[in-house]
This record gives structure tokens, sequence and C-alpha cells, in this order.
């Protein structure tokens, strides 16, 4: 059970002597923020203007369906596990997670399928009953994801970039990596296939990033699967940050929630605290945003700001696409539809010209790619018994675009659009089971994630973008003031947004009593 604070609680007094922080955002970024802080000696007080723990892994309940609203999947355990031991605790004891096998089909209106798994023999079978001409190709991708995994994740993602030379040091290897190529060219240097190009370059779109401009570095992602496995916590994504709101009360933390933080206050170039909707004030030299970090400069941060102008992150800035999200339950299907298993990947007639249109035109096309995801054959929480829990994801544009999509008009029919896809190709008779429903779209992403144009991942993550050139996790705008979260350094994703908070506690240094 989460005890919470009085929003006017003074974190000056008492007896605690530990020096306060004050993390924004209860999102994983935030959480693990919290958490890192805490075992380095801070009295945390995390403020979140949701009324759960979890931001965008939050949930809702209708009807007895847990409709958990953002990841779903694990896939680098280790870095929830080193996140628990460096306060002394171990993730297990706290968390229940479930090895997904197979990890998720991937479909094609012609009929044909791909199974992902973590076995190489079942991948490279797979690849082989699609196209035989095309296994040495993938052989090969796969050590070219080994390569860019080591360097890109267990080595700059995990470490700081908020130094020039820090970038300037890797650019030979950069260069070596071709990280120039996008994704998608990387596979179609590798396979032939059309499918197997697909197949093997969607991955950014977990990340908000476009295939065909990501940079290669993203093909980690391949490797990243293989070796450390697909899981599910047990509860959602959602028990997670529970389990981690946990913590950071047993470190002697707090939590803040439905408390909106209006503007982070300074000193001089020195950060003194947040200012609250309520007019409020809570003071601390040390602040972190967890909030998207365009949000965190566009909107929090109201001193002058050097790099992160309002003019650079409006005009010159590139956000990843939005999300419409439809999540549904089903009356008395728990027996029903054995082909679609936890996830399912369904593809459209195309596939450049729909990321095209998502992208760069930002058209919202009468024809989509949707990720289907059935927690229930997994999880019997999420659902009343006999019935099942669904959500179906499709990639749209941002709000950012010119002529952006009105959602208040469309998003009943999209929604019908993809009930069609879904009977059509997966869930036969679907509209005669439909019970709870829910929807999300980029304007809801807007409103209540307060993310930049209803971008459901921050900042894109493309070559100029990533690294030094993504905002620092600690800010050069003003001092005592760090960043974690999708938008920041090494980007979206539970592994990188975990990360982000890793590297938060390598630049803080331990708290000193007063």
């Amino acid at each position: 059970m989460l005890t919470r604070v009085d929003p006017h609680t003074d974190l000056e007094t008492g007896s605690d002597t530990r020096p306060p922080a004050i993390v924004i955002g209860a999102g994983f970024g935030g959480l693990a923020a919290a958490m890192r802080l805490g075992a380095k000696g801070y009295r945390v007080t995390v403020i979140d203007r949701l009324d759960m723990v979890g931001g965008r892994a939050s949930s809702i309940t209708k009807a007895g369906h847990r409709f958990d609203l953002g990841p779903t999947i694990v896939t680098v355990p280790q870095v929830f596990r080193e996140l628990w031991q460096a306060t002394g605790r171990r993730f297990d004891d706290y968390v229940d997670l479930t090895a997904l096998d197979p990890f998720y089909e991937i479909r094609w209106p012609d009929g044909s399928h791909f199974t992902a798994s973590g076995s190489t023999e079942a991948m490279r079978a797979e690849v082989e009953r699609l196209s035989p001409g095309d296994l040495k190709g993938y052989d090969r991708f796969l050590k070219d994801s080994e390569r860019r995994y080591a360097f890109g994740f267990e080595d700059l993602g995990r470490r700081s970039m908020h130094k020039l030379w820090d970038l300037i040091k890797v650019l030979p290897t950069f260069g070596m990596l071709r990280a120039d190529r996008s994704v998608l060219s990387h596979a179609k240097r590798r396979v032939r296939d059309k499918r197997l190009q697909m197949a093997l370059s969607f991955h950014p779109l977990f990340i908000g990033g476009d295939p065909m401009h990501v940079t290669s570095m993203y093909i980690l992602v391949s490797y990243l699967e293989k070796q450390f496995g697909v899981h599910y916590a047990q509860g959602g994504a959602g028990a997670i940050a529970l389990a981690m709101a946990r913590v950071i009360q047993e470190q002697g933390g707090r939590l803040m929630l439905d408390t909106e933080v209006s503007e982070i206050t300074t000193d001089g170039d020195r950060v003194s605290g947040v200012r609250l909707a309520d007019g409020d004030t809570l003071r601390a030299g040390l602040v972190v945003s967890n909030a998207d970090a365009g949000h965190t400069y566009l909107k929090t941060l109201k001193c002058k700001k050097k790099r992160w102008t309002d003019r650079r992150l409006k005009s010159r800035t590139r956000w990843s696409m939005g999300l419409f999200v439809w999540y549904f339950g089903t009356k008395g299907t728990s027996d029903m539809w054995p082909g679609a298993g936890h996830h399912t990947i369904l593809n459209g007639p195309r596939y450049e010209g729909l990321l095209n249109d998502i992208f760069i035109k930002g058209k919202l096309a009468d024809d989509m790619s949707l990720y289907v995801h059935r927690p229930s054959v997994t999880d019997p929480s999420v659902a009343p018994d006999g019935d099942d829990t669904f959500y179906a994801l499709s990639p749209v544009p941002h709000l950012g675009h010119k002529d952006p999509v009105n959602w208040a008009q469309e998003a009943e029919s999209y929604r019908q659009k993809v009930q069609a896809v879904l009977e059509e190709q997966l869930l036969p008779g679907l509209g005669d089971h439909l019970t709870a429903q829910h929807i999300l779209t980029p304007a809801d992403f807007e409103t209540r994630y307060l993310s930049p144009f209803g971008s459901a991942f921050s900042i894109e993550p493309r070559i100029l973008q990533s690294a030094w050139f993504r905002p620092h996790n600690i800010s050069e705008e003003i001092e005592g003031l760090y960043l974690v979260g999708a938008g920041t350094h090494p980007g979206a994703g539970l592994p990188g947004v975990i990360a982000s908070a890793e590297v938060l506690g390598s630049l803080v240094p331990e708290a000193v009593a007063r």
C-alpha cells in the first residue's frame, strides 16, 4: 500500500537530516532515479500529476478488465536487477517475471508469417522457410546486431554523453559501424526478402523512431531480444512501478500524487526547488525531471535557455510518432482465437509508404499495421474468468505536422477501421464479444502525459538527436537540474529509461547529511 504525502509538507523540517531531492514524474525514469538517489543518501520526494505511479505504465480498470496503458514487455531484466541491487535489494523478491516463448508473431497480408523467439536455430529455420537465399545474410545481421549492442547499449548507453569530447572520441566507431545508415537500409543490405527486411527493421517503432531514418545502431535490439529474452511482468508493467514505489518508501522517500509541478524554480544559476500548480513551493538543491524533456524545457524551466530554446524544440526538433491505442475486453473468448498469442504484429499492404505517411507527410492513412497485445493468455488477473483483455496499437502521426489529425472527430471512425482489420486478420467475430473499451490518441498523450505534439516517445532517436545531441542527463541550462526518461540520453524503451537513471547515479555525488 502506497503512502501519499500532503502537498503542503515542508521538506526542510523534521529530524531527517539527509539533503532533500525532488523528482518530477513517477514514470519508470523518475522512480528509478528516486531509488538511485535514495541509495546515495538523499531524502527524496517524487511528485506526479496522475493519481498513481507508473506514468505511461499506469493502468485503468473497466468492468473487471485491467488495461495496462503503456509498456507490455521487459527485454533486459538485468537493468532492473542492477537497479534493485544498488539499493541493497533483490528485484525478484518484488516482481514476478514470466519469459515469453515465442516472443511475437509477425503476419503479412499474403498469409505468410514469421515467429520470433530466443532460439537461434528456430529463428534461422524461420528465415530459411521464408527465403532460403537470405540465411547467410541473416547470420551476418545477427553479428552486426551484437557489435552494435556492445557499443551502443553497454558502452554509450550506460554512461553520460554530456561532454562534446565524449562524442568526438567515439566518432571513428560510429563511422566503422556505419551509424549513418538507417535501420531499414542496413536490413536491405543483408536480406532481399521484403518481409524479412520488415521483420529485421521495425524495432525502432517500439521507441518512436522511423526505421527509414533512425540510425542503424538500433539494430542492436535484435541481439538484445535474442540474448536476454522477452518477459512479461505478472500484474503488468504497473506492478513493476508499484514495486519501485515500495522501495522508495522503504528508503524513507515520499510520493506526492495528484500534484502538478508548474515550474522548476531557480536562484541565480542554480535550481532552488519547484512551484506546484496551487502556488506552493518546495525547496531542494537537486531536482530531477522525468517529465518529457521537451515539456521540461518548454514549460517548467522558465529561465532563459542557452541550448534547449523554445525555437529549437518547436521548429528544429523531430518528434516521435503518435499512437492510437484501442483497449478492449471480450466476453467468453478465452478458448477462442488460438492463433492470437500474447503479441501479434499485423502488417498492412505497405511498409515504407506507411512509414512515410506517419513520419514525413503527417497523414492518417486508410491502411494500417497493428501491434496486438493479449496479456490474458499469460496473466489471468487482467480479465474476468473466461474473458480476455486486449489492446491494438497503431502508429499514427504526431500533432506537430501541418493540418494535424482532429482526433475528437476521427477517433471512433478510426477505431472501427482497426476493428475491421482485427476481425479480418486475427479475431473473427470480435464485434459480437466486445465489452469494456478505452481509447488513447495523440491528443490524450498531450493532455495526460504532457507530451509535446502528442508524441508517444518524445524526441525521435535519429543520429543527430542521439547521444551528445540529445538532452543530457545533467542539464547545461541550470546547475542542480538533471533529466531522465525517454527524451534524454540514452533514449526511449524500458532499458533506455532505466539506464538514464543509472547515468544520473554516476553524475550525482553522494549525499552529505546536514
